[in-house]
C-alpha cells in the first residue's frame, strides 16, 4: 500500500532529474554580437565664399505715364480711330468730335473781339465831340453867369446851362472810362477766343506720346459732356513691376542703390523671361512691407495690370555656403561628419539662390571650417553622434 503511493512520486522525481540532466548537457548557444546601425548619406565638402541671394517677388505691371483723354466740350463723337490694345505713334489720331459742335464757339468769340475793336474806334472818335460839347457847355454857363450878374439874364436859363454842363462832363467821364477799360476787355475776349480755338483744335484728339490703348469708352455717335473720359493710353515702353518686399530687404536694397549698384531681376510672362532692373523704392510701408519698382527691359508687349513673379537679385553676401534645403535641419542647424559620426553646427539663414528649378539655401556658419564635409541627406532622426557612412560617388 505504501509502495503504491510512493510510485507516482518516484516517477515524477526521476523525470525531473532526467530533464535537468538533459538541460545541463545541451550545447551552449553562440554569443549574439550587438552591432550599431550605420546610416548611408550623401555628403559634400563646403567652403565659405561669396554668393548673390535671390528674392522672389510678386506684383502687377503699371505705367506711370498714363493718359485719360477727355472731351473738352459737350458734343458728338464723329469718329473713333483706335481700338483696345492697339499700338499708336505719337501724334496719331485717336478720336474726332463733330466740328459743328466746336466751330460756332470760335465764331462767337471772334465776333466779340471784333465788336470790341469797333467799339474802341467809336469811343476814340466820340470823345473828341464830347470834349467839344463840354467846352461849349462851360462857355454857355460862363456867359449866362455874366448876364445874370448884370441882371440881363434869367436864373432858369443859367440853371439849364449848368445842367447841360454836368451832363456833358458825365458823358465825357464815361467815355474816358470806356477807353481806359478797353485793353482789359480786349484781353478777356481774346482769351475767350483762344480758349474756343484750343477746344476746337482738341476736337481732333491725338496721342501725345507713343503707347498702347488701354481702353476705349465711347463709340462714334455718342454724345459726351465736358471732361468725360473717352479712352486711356499708356507708354508701353515705360512699364514697371510694382512688387512688395519685407522692410528688412528694402533697407538692404536701398543701401545698394545709394552705393550706385543696380539690382536686376527676371520676370516670367507666359513662356517668356523678361529682364528688369530696380529703379526706386516706395516711400510708404505697412505691415506687409514696402513697394519696390522694377523697370521692365524690352517688355512692351506685357499689358498693364498683369500679375507677374520675378526673381530679384539681392546684393552679394560674403562668407556663405550654398546647400540644398535637405541639408537644413530644424531651420537653424546642419550636420558635419566627424569620424563617421554627425556633429551639429548652428547656422544663420542669409537667403536663397535660384537657378531655374534648382533652389539652394545660403547659410552662414562661423564654426564650420573650410573643407568640412557636410551631410546633404535629410534625416528625421539626425542627432549628434549618429553613425553615418557617405554614399560612394
Amino acid at each position: 500500500m505504501i509502495l503504491r503511493r510512493l510510485l507516482p512520486i518516484a516517477v515524477i522525481v526521476v523525470g525531473a532529474a532526467g530533464f535537468l540532466a538533459l538541460k545541463a548537457s545541451r550545447p551552449a548557444p553562440p554569443a549574439v554580437e550587438a552591432r550599431e546601425r550605420v546610416w548611408r548619406i550623401e555628403t559634400r565638402q563646403v567652403a565659405p565664399g561669396e554668393a548673390r541671394p535671390t528674392l522672389v517677388v510678386y506684383g502687377r505691371i503699371e505705367a506711370p505715364d498714363r493718359l485719360r483723354a477727355a472731351s473738352p466740350v459737350s458734343g458728338r463723337i464723329l469718329e473713333v480711330a483706335v481700338r483696345d490694345g492697339q499700338l499708336v505713334d505719337a501724334g496719331a489720331l485717336l478720336a474726332r468730335l463733330d466740328p459743328g459742335d466746336l466751330l460756332p464757339r470760335v465764331e462767337r468769340a471772334r465776333a466779340e473781339v471784333e465788336r470790341e475793336r469797333i467799339r474802341h474806334r467809336h469811343d476814340r472818335e466820340a470823345i473828341v465831340e464830347e470834349r467839344r460839347l463840354r467846352d461849349l457847355a462851360e462857355a454857355s454857363v460862363e456867359r449866362l453867369s455874366r448876364l445874370k450878374k448884370a441882371q440881363l439874364g434869367a436864373e432858369s436859363a443859367l440853371d439849364q446851362a449848368r445842367e447841360a454842363l454836368a451832363r456833358a462832363r458825365l458823358a465825357l467821364t464815361q467815355r474816358e472810362q470806356s477807353l481806359a477799360e478797353h485793353p482789359a476787355r480786349l484781353s478777356q475776349l481774346q482769351a475767350n477766343l483762344a480758349e474756343a480755338e484750343r477746344d476746337a483744335a482738341r476736337g481732333l484728339i491725338r496721342a501725345p506720346f507713343a503707347g498702347r490703348i488701354a481702353g476705349v469708352e465711347v463709340a462714334a455717335g455718342d454724345q459726351v459732356q465736358p471732361g468725360q473720359a473717352l479712352m486711356s493710353l499708356y507708354a508701353a515702353a515705360d512699364l514697371f513691376l510694382r512688387a512688395r518686399v519685407p522692410v528688412d530687404y528694402a533697407a538692404e536694397l536701398r543701401r545698394a542703390l545709394a552705393a550706385g549698384e543696380t539690382p536686376t531681376a527676371e520676370a516670367e510672362y507666359g513662356e517668356r523671361r523678361i529682364a528688369a532692373r530696380l529703379e526706386r523704392i516706395g516711400g510708404e510701408a505697412d505691415a506687409r512691407g514696402i513697394d519696390v519698382l522694377l523697370r521692365l527691359i524690352d517688355g512692351d508687349d506685357v499689358p498693364v495690370g498683369a500679375f507677374l513673379a520675378a526673381r530679384l537679385q539681392r546684393p552679394i553676401a560674403d562668407g556663405v555656403i550654398e546647400l540644398p534645403y535637405s541639408a537644413l535641419h530644424g531651420g537653424d542647424r546642419i550636420y558635419r561628419i566627424e569620424g563617421g559620426r554627425l556633429a551639429s553646427v548652428a547656422v544663420t539663414r542669409v537667403g536663397e539662390r535660384r537657378d531655374g528649378d534648382d533652389v539652394r539655401v545660403l547659410l552662414r556658419a562661423p564654426q564650420l571650417a573650410a573643407g568640412s564635409e557636410v551631410m546633404l541627406t535629410h534625416l528625421p532622426n539626425a542627432i549628434d553622434g549618429l553613425a553615418v557612412e557617405p554614399l560612394t560617388r
